[in-house]
C-alpha cells in the first residue's frame, strides 16, 4: 500500500471517529437537556424517536436484501448494462426500504404513519371544496386562528396535502395507500440521482455509487414519510437539469422547472435546491452559454405551479410568513437552537451513514488537490459540496431545530454519492446497513 493511500484511509478513519463522536455528544448532551429541561421535545435526542428495541416480519428481508446488497452490489453495479442498473437499483431500494418500514410491522410502519394526528390523512375531509379551501388556507396556518391545520399540514405549502387527496380522490384512500406511494416514489430518488451523477461526472462514479444510494440509512425515514416523496420530486428535477445541460434535448429544461416549482409547494424549505440546480448550470456552463433558451425554458417550466396555486388564491410568501410565527408559537419557539444547530448534523450523519462521512472527506480532498477543473471526480466533488453548502444554510436558518433525520431527506440523497470515491465498497455497505439496521431495531423513528 502506498503511503498516499495509508494517509487517506487514517484521514478517513479520523473523520468517522469525529462523526461518530458527534454522534455520542448530541446524544448525551441531548438526554441531559431533555431531563433536565424538557426543552428538545424528542424522546430519543437527537433523533425524533423512542427506544424501544424489536424486531418484526421485515426483519428477515432487511437482513437479506443487506447481505445481498453487500455480496454482490459492487459487482453488479460495474457488469449490468446501465438500464438494467438503473432497474435492479430502484428494485432493491424498493426492497431495502420496504423491508425496513416492516420491521414495525404494516399498520405502525407504513399505514398507521400518515394517518397520526400532525398528519396529512387527517384532513382529506377538509378538501371537498379545493378551490374554496386553498383561497382558505393561509387562514388557519397560525395557533389560535379557527380551526388551525395540523402540524404537517400548515408546515407546508398545499400541494404536499393535494397529493394525498388527489390519491383519496382516485381510490386510493387511507394509510396503505399514502404509504406505498411515498415508499414507490421516494425509492426513485436514487434513480434520478445516479441519471444526474453519469451526466454531470461519470458513468464509472455513477457505478459506483449505485450499491450506496441503495443502500443508504436514508431509507429508515423514506419508508414511509412524505418527506420521501418530496426528496423524489426534487432529486428528479435535478436530474432532468443535468439532461438537458448535457447535450441531450433542451427540453428537459422546461421538466426540470416544472418540478422544481412542485418541489417549492411541497415543502417550503426546498427553495433551497435552487443552489443544486445552479450547481448543474455550472457544470454545464458551455451548453447553456450555447443554447441560452434553455434558460428560458427552465424559468417558463418554474413558473406553472406557482401561477397555478396563486391563481387558486393561495400566496407563497403570506403562507411562508405565518408558518414562522407558527413555528415559533409552537416548540420550535422553545427547542434551543445553541443544540440543535449541530445536533442537526449528528441526525444526517446518522441519516447518510458513515460511509458518506468518509466519501464526504474524500471529495474535499478532492477539490482541494485536483487542478483539473474539469475531471469527473472534482465535477462529481462540487456538486456534493454545493450540496452540503445547501444543508448548512438550512441548518443556520433556524427553522429545522429536531426532526431532520427526515425533513432533510432531500438533501441527504446527494450527499451519498460521494461514496464514489471510497475504496473497499463492501466493507463501506456493511457499515451502511449496520447503521439502519440498529436504529430500526433499537428505535421507532415514529414522528
Amino acid at each position: 500500500m502506498t503511503r498516499s493511500r495509508r494517509r487517506d484511509r487514517r484521514a478517513d478513519l479520523f473523520a468517522v471517529l469525529a462523526a461518530v463522536l458527534l454522534v455520542l455528544a448530541a446524544v448525551l448532551v441531548g438526554r441531559h437537556l431533555q431531563d433536565a429541561y424538557r426543552v428538545l421535545f424528542v424522546h430519543w435526542p437527537p433523533l425524533f424517536a423512542d427506544w424501544d428495541p424489536h424486531v418484526g416480519p421485515g426483519t428477515p428481508a432487511a437482513v437479506l436484501v443487506a447481505a445481498a446488497v453487500v455480496a454482490y452490489g459492487p459487482n453488479l453495479a460495474v457488469r449490468l448494462p446501465w438500464r438494467g442498473l438503473l432497474a435492479a437499483a430502484w428494485a432493491a431500494c424498493l426492497a431495502w426500504t420496504w423491508s425496513l418500514a416492516l420491521v414495525d410491522g404494516w399498520r405502525r410502519g407504513v399505514a398507521g404513519r400518515l394517518t397520526s394526528t400532525n398528519e396529512y390523512l387527517t384532513v382529506i375531509g377538509r378538501f371537498h371544496d379545493i378551490p374554496a379551501t386553498l383561497r382558505d388556507f393561509t387562514h388557519h396556518i397560525v395557533s389560535g386562528t379557527p380551526s388551525p391545520w395540523p402540524a404537517h399540514i400548515a408546515g407546508h405549502p398545499p400541494a404536499a396535502t393535494l397529493t394525498f387527496v388527489y390519491l383519496d380522490r382516485i381510490g386510493l384512500r387511507g394509510g396503505g395507500w399514502a404509504g406505498a406511494w411515498c415508499i414507490t416514489v421516494g425509492s426513485t430518488a436514487c434513480v434520478a440521482v445516479l441519471i444526474a451523477v453519469r451526466a454531470l461526472a461519470d458513468e464509472p462514479l455513477a457505478r459506483r455509487a449505485a450499491p450506496f444510494l441503495v443502500m443508504a440509512p436514508a431509507a429508515v425515514w423514506v419508508g414511509a414519510s412524505a418527506d420521501g416523496y418530496f426528496a423524489a420530486v426534487a432529486a428528479w428535477a435535478v436530474a432532468l437539469l443535468a439532461w438537458a445541460v448535457t447535450g441531450r434535448s433542451v427540453g428537459w429544461a422546461a421538466g426540470s422547472g416544472l418540478l422544481y416549482g412542485l418541489t417549492c409547494y411541497l415543502s417550503y424549505g426546498l427553495t433551497l435546491f435552487a443552489l443544486i440546480g445552479l450547481a448543474v448550470l455550472v457544470l454545464g456552463r458551455r451548453r447553456v452559454r450555447a443554447r441560452p433558451v434553455m434558460l428560458a425554458l427552465l424559468a417558463a417550466g418554474a413558473a406553472v405551479v406557482p401561477v397555478v396555486f396563486t391563481l387558486a388564491g393561495f400566496h407563497w410568501w403570506e403562507g411562508y410568513r405565518l408558518l414562522v410565527t407558527r413555528y415559533y408559537q409552537g416548540v420550535g419557539g422553545t427547542r434551543p437552537y445553541g443544540y440543535w444547530v449541530w445536533a442537526n448534523l449528528a441526525c444526517t450523519v446518522v441519516v447518510v451513514g458513515l460511509a458518506t462521512v468518509a466519501g464526504l472527506r474524500r471529495a474535499g480532498a478532492t477539490l482541494v488537490r485536483r487542478r483539473t477543473a474539469g475531471s469527473a471526480p472534482v465535477r462529481l466533488a462540487f456538486l456534493v459540496a454545493v450540496t452540503l453548502l445547501a444543508l448548512l444554510v438550512a441548518d443556520v436558518s433556524g427553522m429545522s431545530k429536531a426532526e431532520t433525520e427526515r425533513i432533510w431527506l432531500p438533501f441527504a440523497m446527494w450527499l451519498l454519492p460521494a461514496c464514489a470515491f471510497l475504496p473497499r465498497p463492501r466493507t463501506w455497505l456493511t457499515a451502511q446497513a449496520l447503521v439502519a439496521l440498529l436504529v430500526n431495531h433499537l428505535l421507532f423513528t415514529g414522528w
